[in-house]
């Protein structure tokens, strides 16, 4: 896919971007799910390979796939609100650069024309693939009117933990069902 090798050299953003551009983006026109996420972390920054780190560990633990299924751009297509690392602000990392979405989105996802889950994953994803502001809880619990085709997911991250223990009803029953649905697809 041309765009892939587009998004790839942007620059767009690159003046208010800390640590350089350095777009990272993994989808092919086979993909069968999306994952839509946040923004790169630093750590993907440096490498240039999504999720590698302990964000990414966790979400393939919730998705019961291995790194090898992961990175297959045939079974998934990670595809970030923004491609590029923001940067840190006081509390974690910068909101990803709305420029970056509304450059790039609208021409990549229509050429993801296999794609039968898309998994939303974060409030910035949220609000791009579903128009809402709704609480983030809200969205993940309202996971058995959306899925087969979508499911909100919290971020994976580390930082989420305090989330996790007060909702022990997500690793419960969402990721079980997730697992299950994903399994049929890949």
């Amino acid at each position: 896919m041309q765009i892939i090798s587009n998004i790839q050299s942007c620059t767009l953003c690159e003046p208010a971007l800390p640590h350089g551009a350095n777009p990272v983006v993994q989808a092919s026109s086979k993909a069968k799910i999306l994952i839509a996420g946040q923004a790169p972390s630093l750590s993907v920054h440096r490498t240039g390979m999504l999720f590698n780190d302990a964000s990414g560990k966790r979400l393939r633990d919730w998705l019961n796939v291995t790194e090898k299924q992961f990175y297959n751009p045939e079974f998934f297509a990670i595809v970030p609100m923004a491609f590029c690392y923001p940067g840190r602000g006081s509390s974690g990392d910068l909101p990803p650069p709305a420029l970056c979405a509304k450059t790039w989105h609208k021409a990549l996802l229509p050429q993801l024309t296999n794609v039968s889950l898309t998994i939303i994953i974060g409030q910035y994803a949220q609000r791009y693939h579903l128009g809402t502001s709704t609480s983030l809880t809200e969205q993940v619990k309202n996971w058995k009117t959306l899925l087969p085709k979508r499911i909100v997911l919290p971020h994976p991250s580390p930082r989420n933990q305090a989330w996790l223990k007060r909702n022990l009803w997500f690793e419960q029953q969402v990721i079980p069902a997730l697992q299950a649905h994903i399994h049929t697809l890949i």
